[in-house]
């Protein structure tokens, strides 16, 4: 489990395909001594698990689905990448519950300066958007973000400076691809309205 809240900025090392899979080796900040073998790591909402390390740097691999269903086919080396341990029992939940698991890629439709902040619109893909309400949780590219407005399968949120200076967001552009992961609450409640 997640809290969508980035604590680093890494960078794509390398790129391998082995079969099907992939291996990301993933430039990092973190501490890599306290990183263990098996974890779980977040990158750009995405939970993956550590499966080798050393100083300055970890890797991932990732299935044929999981490339098919997320932005991380579009990887190259360089990339930045939003990056979140797992969260621990007793840490500050200072985003939302996020679990890792990306339902969607959504599409950057618009980015507009509003003060010192960033308005963005997000196009989601069907039937994704029925999960998605204002003033609701949304992660994007592995940011707990709060939705501002919807309008059919359009969301808007606002990045405060901070955001966008510490994540990848403020490399967005209208065309950007990224992850999705709508609110865990509402999923169940979308699920329980359907069978009930």
């Amino acid at each position: 489990m997640f809290t969508g809240i980035v604590t680093d900025v890494g960078r794509v090392k390398s790129v391998r395909d082995t079969n099907r899979d992939r291996r990301f080796e993933i430039e990092t900040g973190f501490d890599t001594a306290t990183l263990e073998l098996g974890a779980s790591v977040s990158h750009a909402g995405c939970c993956l698990t550590v499966v080798d390390k050393g100083p300055g740097w970890f890797a991932v691999e990732v299935s044929g689905e999981t490339l098919s269903l997320t932005t991380l086919s579009d990887w190259t080396e360089g990339r930045p990448v939003n990056l979140e341990r797992a969260a621990r029992v007793g840490d500050e939940l200072g985003g939302h519950i996020v679990s890792g698991h990306v339902d969607g890629v959504g599409e950057v439709l618009s980015i507009e300066s509003e003060g010192g902040s960033h308005r963005v619109q997000v196009r989601v893909p069907k039937p994704l958007h029925r999960f998605i309400a204002p003033k609701g949780s949304i992660t994007v590219e592995g940011v707990s973000l709060t939705v501002n407005e919807v309008e059919d399968d359009v969301f808007g949120v606002n990045l405060i400076p901070h955001t966008w200076d510490v994540t990848t967001l403020g490399t967005l552009k209208p065309g950007s691809r990224v992850n999705l992961e709508i609110d865990m609450l509402a999923r169940y409640l979308a699920r329980y309205q359907e069978t009930a």
